[in-house]
């Protein structure tokens, strides 16, 4: 291996916590970017708020995992 996987249990624990952290701050970005002015209807900008929201919390769970192999 080398010196950064030499140290980890799973050499794929920093991929998957990385995978999560990139997935939060998509949604974060995808929330700051108001969608609600941009639609021209409010339930599509909702269902975009609502994924957004979904994909923040996949990716929280994720780095979780991956954090903590338990």
């Amino acid at each position: 291996m080398n010196v950064l996987t030499d140290g980890l249990d799973d050499p794929l624990k920093p991929l998957g916590v990385a995978g999560g952290v990139f997935l939060v701050l998509a949604a974060a970005g995808t929330i700051a970017g108001t969608p609600w002015t941009t639609h021209a209807t409010m339930s599509s900008a909702a269902l975009q708020v609502v994924g957004s929201v979904l994909m923040g919390v996949v990716g929280a769970a994720l780095a979780y995992v991956s954090w903590n192999d338990e």
